[in-house]
């Protein structure tokens, strides 16, 4: 575990520094090293690009891709299903209809409020799902993704409407910020974003042997002396805390939550105090690798990292589904 932990960060650390040094403005290394150590030799010129546009972008890549990859392993422990993701959720369908909303039905609302008004989105979304699966005597993992499903369908089916009907400028900057891209990160964001996460991140890692056990099963879990309905809401709550402040900083990046945590868990087994960290190593990857593929590959134009991990997750996805007819499970 400590080994595989290392390499990672070793490769995360190497793509952070291959991103940095790699743009429209071309650097050396020794270059990058100055400004890096702050050498009295070190071009301001370079300096002002890493440090000002290249390195808050890598680092929010970074922070969003742990973020979604988490999430994606609390939502597939309490779903009980391995092709769970934050979206199933309808966080994802909250957060998108909050900012058509503000941008295509408000007037004059500041692009800055943006991040605000996907994150209540997503959060009223979950909230919404999670009071209507408790309705009936309880919650459960069925009812809440075929609520989750409902809800997102009519997120979507709105979304869609004021797409089709706003005005097209305000459509054209929804969109933009829906597609999910890093590429407007700033310091102020980055920063904004490592506060929010880092309790939501050392309670999931806390919470490790009750995921574990509600894997296992409500009649399992209950067995063992856990609160079920208690813990399912509770670690809901911190899969929204965890996607939608990911979604609010960087719009809609799908499917890391998705492949990450089945990445981790060839490599760590299915125990998630092991499968959390490695599985948000693996998804800021991810999301750092998508964004220096999306602004590379058709230079000088720019490719949101959204648009390239659809392209990865959608194979992996139908790779999922087509796995269990030949593989063991």
């Amino acid at each position: 575990m400590i080994r595989i932990s290392a390499l990672l960060v070793v490769i995360l650390a190497g793509l952070l520094l291959f991103s940095i040094g790699h743009g429209d403005y071309p650097m050396s290394p020794g270059d990058l090293l100055a400004v890096l150590t702050g050498s009295a030799d070190a071009d301001p010129q370079i300096g002002m690009i890493v440090f000002e546009f290249r390195l808050p972008r890598a680092l929010l890549a970074l922070l969003t891709g742990a973020a979604l990859a988490v999430a994606g392993a609390i939502a597939q422990a309490v779903m009980r299903n391995p092709l769970a993701e934050p979206g199933i959720l309808g966080i994802n369908g909250g957060a998108a209809l909050a900012v058509m909303i503000v941008l295509v039905a408000l007037d004059g609302v500041p692009f800055h409020l943006l991040p605000w008004a996907g994150f209540a989105g997503a959060g009223a979304m979950a909230a919404a799902i999670y009071a209507l699966s408790w309705c009936n005597g309880g919650t459960s993992s069925l009812r809440i993704i075929l609520i989750g499903i409902g809800l997102s369908a009519i997120a979507g089916a709105a979304t869609t409407f004021l797409t089709t009907f706003g005005e097209i400028r305000d459509v054209q900057r929804a969109m933009i910020w829906l597609a999910g891209s890093v590429y407007h990160a700033e310091w102020t964001g980055v920063r904004d974003l490592a506060f929010w996460l880092a309790v939501p991140l050392v309670l999931t890692v806390m919470s490790s042997r009750e995921l574990d056990l509600i894997h296992f099963g409500d009649d399992a879990a209950k067995s063992l002396g856990q609160r079920v309905n208690l813990v399912r809401g509770a670690m809901i709550v911190l899969c929204t805390l965890l996607s939608g402040a990911a979604v609010a900083a960087a719009g809609l990046i799908g499917f890391v939550g998705l492949i990450a945590p089945h990445i981790a868990r060839r490599i760590t087994g299915p125990a998630h105090i092991r499968l959390i960290p490695v599985s948000a190593l693996i998804g800021a990857i991810l999301v750092v690798v998508a964004d220096l593929v999306g602004r590379t590959v058709i230079a000088p134009a720019q490719l949101p990292a959204g648009i390239v991990t659809g392209l990865i997750g959608a194979p992996f996805f139908a790779y999922l589904l087509w796995r269990p007819r030949h593989e063991p499970a």
